[in-house]
């Protein structure tokens, strides 16, 4: 699973190691370069820094990536329980605290799958993946059938209508054309929000079922090449995932949201737990088995838009296709096992800098997730090296690989949960990898960290080109910016904006659960993932389409594992509220400008919002201020561990301030979702929604709710701005 909505990052080398930016910068009297660090702190770090990227190498990267991709290995397969122990060996070799924590959770399996076209003529899915000539591992045994988890159960028989992406507005365009879905079994194409929204909306707009299909015009030929000749989806290619309906519910084993799903852990039942499901049976299928489905379609012809790359004319029925469905899981529970390698803190150890990269699969994995986990093992490997030489880091640094990421996030939604105290009271930061290729280092941040990484990116280089991972990310910007305006406040700002970070992967329950700043990296662009979740990511693959020469992938160890250290060293945590603040405000006015152009909307002037807001930028300007003065007298480094300590806490409570207790209402049940600014669209899924309180009732027509959220997010607001006054108390 991924979810990339990304810019970009990444190194100046020594050797290929990171330069010493704040080496030679002179007395006390010089504020250092190094966000958080005194100048003698940051040679200090910037020292060891340039010892860590001596470390990381290509081929080691390679090693782990072969091993960890060599057999399927999804949830409770057999060698997925080997990786574990596998793992936990390697952080043990390389002289690491680990020890691994499992979970038992809520997982279907398929028993029976049968899809078949009865009418105007027969026609029997393959639902198989073929094996690739030359590919070693394609045609392995083992591998997951192909099919969405959390589809229900089902034997339907219905006429077939293509609806596009299978989007609200789909639906939209289908009612104009006078065509209902209603007992209908429906095709959609996978793109264009997350695969769980097209069953969601199918079976809103009472469809009986959901077959969804790679169109080759999305990640097929008409990109490029077909794998093995190429890197795009071939013919047979199926895309795998889940459709748990997790952005309106809870991710994580579906039976014990908000709780660890340990032994003994109360468990809801079924019909409790139903709102996290599909409600129609759902397949996905390749553009080979879709093929005949859309020939068979009569009907009007498709809107323009709506026309994929297959040969033919495409119609949107409904029939004189007709498809009869069979779906059946075991609704078995299963075992996940998280490896965890600890490296105490020397001088702040209850103050934890946390990153972590799911290691199971849907088939092989190497790209998804195994490119991530690969440099979390060399990470662990140079940190292992640099601690035989005396380095300590500051604060706890915690690595995890987390299990069961694919099918729900569960390894790290069980782990975050049962250890949700100590996280709310020791959270430093989430930094989360999940898979990584070439070109462009994308970020997607927590805004209070904006400032940080937009640092590291100045300070690594990309491997091939060799400017900067900040220079390449705005360079893409500028080339991507849709209009003057936007070129001019991509040209005018200081820092590169980053996206925001949404669901998809494992920085989901810290963030959106417990308010604990978080990241999500990753290079991207180079290879266009036409293999996503299918039996060709494998290793073959990645090395002749993802980072054949691994050179990204060591690069990519490198900027990680600085990021960690720096995170873990700084003397005064390098978190930064004008940015967050710029990006507030931001926000606010897209709120305004989407009242503007819905014509329906009643009187809404955000006059509280503005307030606060107004006293967030305040408070942020503030503590800038009190923040530079600090670091160019010096003063703040003259504090007791202790006074540090507390300043510190003080610093990274304010991201925990944009949790309420009663969570989010919007369209979503539980309560679990609390971050008020960063959530899943309960439309989009990955995609993010943020102030969603306003955006997304807005967006659905609940004014009143709409107006609710106001005061909620203003309260937020409100609270930040008091939490980073203390912070400020404390420079």
């Amino acid at each position: 699973m991924k979810t990339w909505l990304r810019t970009g990052l990444g190194v100046v080398s020594l050797a290929g190691a990171m330069i010493a930016v704040g080496a030679g910068s002179g007395g006390e009297s010089q504020p250092a370069s190094m966000m958080g660090f005194s100048p003698q702190a940051e040679q200090t770090e910037a020292a060891w820094e340039a010892k860590f990227n001596a470390i990381p190498q290509p081929d080691s990267i390679r090693r782990f990536m072969k091993v960890l991709s060599a057999q399927p290995h999804t949830i409770g397969q057999p060698y997925q329980h080997y990786l574990a122990r596998y793992i936990l060996a390697q952080f043990k070799s390389f002289g690491l605290d680990a020890h691994i924590e499992s979970y038992r959770v809520l997982f279907p399996t398929p028993v029976e799958r049968q899809v078949e076209m009865i009418a105007p003529t027969r026609y029997t899915l393959k639902l198989k993946e073929l094996p690739v000539p030359g590919d070693p591992t394609s045609g392995q045994a083992g591998q997951t059938p192909t099919y969405n988890a959390y589809s229900p159960d089902g034997d339907v028989t219905g006429e077939l209508v293509y609806v596009n992406y299978g989007l609200p507005r789909d639906y939209a365009e289908l009612a104009k054309l006078h065509i209902s879905v209603r007992g209908k079994i429906v095709i959609a194409r996978y793109g264009h929000a997350w695969r769980g929204i097209k069953p969601k909306v199918a079976a809103e707009h009472g469809a009986i079922a959901c077959l969804i299909y790679s169109d080759p015009r999305d990640d097929g030929y008409f990109q490029g090449d077909v794998f093995p000749k190429g890197p795009y989806r071939p013919p047979e290619g199926v895309q795998r995932g889940d459709v748990a309906d997790e952005a309106a519910t809870w991710p994580g084993d579906p039976l014990t949201p908000g709780w660890a799903s340990t032994p003994g852990a109360k468990r809801l039942t079924m019909a409790e737990a139903s709102p996290v499901f599909a409600k129609i049976p759902t397949m996905p299928i390749s553009y080979e088995d879709a093929t005949p489905l859309l020939k068979a379609l009569g009907g009007p012809v498709a809107p323009e838009n709506w026309r994929g790359a297959l040969g033919f004319t495409y119609h949107v029925g409904p029939g004189p296709a007709t498809v009869h469905m069979k779906l059946k899981f075991d609704w078995g529970q299963h075992t996940v096992n998280d490896v965890v390698a600890v490296i105490p803190g020397s001088e702040w150890p209850s103050q934890w800098v946390l990153h972590g990269n799911h290691y199971d699969a849907w088939v092989n994995g190497a790209d998804d997730p195994v490119s991530g986990t690969s440099t979390v093992l060399e990470d662990a490997r140079a940190f292992g090296e640099l601690l035989k030489e005396g380095w300590r880091p500051k604060r706890t640094i915690l690595l995890f690989t987390w299990d069961g990421e694919e099918p729900g996030l569960f390894g790290s939604t069980e782990w975050a949960e049962q250890h949700a105290a100590q996280l709310e009271r020791n959270a430093v930061a989430y930094i989360n990898s999940d898979s990584t290729d070439t070109n462009v280092l994308g970020v997607e941040a927590s805004h209070t960290l904006e400032k940080f990484f937009n640092q590291i990116a100045r300070d690594f280089n990309d491997p091939v080109s060799g400017k900067s991972l900040y220079e390449a990310m705005r360079e893409r910007e500028l080339k991507n910016a849709k209009s003057a305006g936007m070129r001019q406040a991509i040209e005018s700002r200081a820092d590169l904006r980053f996206g925001a970070l949404g669901s998809g992967s494992d920085y989901s329950t810290f963030l959106d659960h417990l308010g604990i700043a978080s990241a999500n990296l990753g290079f991207e662009g180079g290879s266009p993932g036409g293999v996503y979740h299918s039996a060709y990511d494998d290793f073959y693959w990645y090395t002749h389409f993802g980072d054949p020469t691994f050179a990204y992938e060591q690069t990519f160890a490198r900027v990680m594992g600085v990021t960690l250290m720096r995170l873990a060293d700084a003397p005064v945590l390098p978190f930064d509220y004008t940015d967050f603040a710029d990006t507030m405000a931001l926000y606010v006015e897209q709120l305004k400008q989407l009242r503007d152009s819905t014509p329906s909307a009643p009187s809404f002037d955000f006059t509280l919002l503005d307030a606060a807001l107004a006293r967030l930028k305040q408070a942020a300007n503030d503590y800038a201020r009190a923040y530079q003065s600090a670091m160019q007298s010096g003063s703040v480094f003259q504090k007791s561990l202790a006074e540090l300590a507390a300043l510190n806490q003080a610093i990274y409570e304010v991201d925990r301030k944009m949790d309420t207790a009663q969570g989010l209402s919007d369209g979503r049940v539980g309560g679990w979702y609390k971050n008020q600014i960063y959530a899943p669209g309960v439309y989009t899924g990955y995609g993010v929604k943020t102030l969603p309180a306003i955006r997304e009732n807005m967006e659905q027509g609940h004014w009143d709710a709409a107006r609710q959220g106001e005061q909620v997010i203003a309260g937020v607001f409100e609270a930040m701005a008091a939490q980073i006054d203390l912070a400020r108390s404390r420079l």
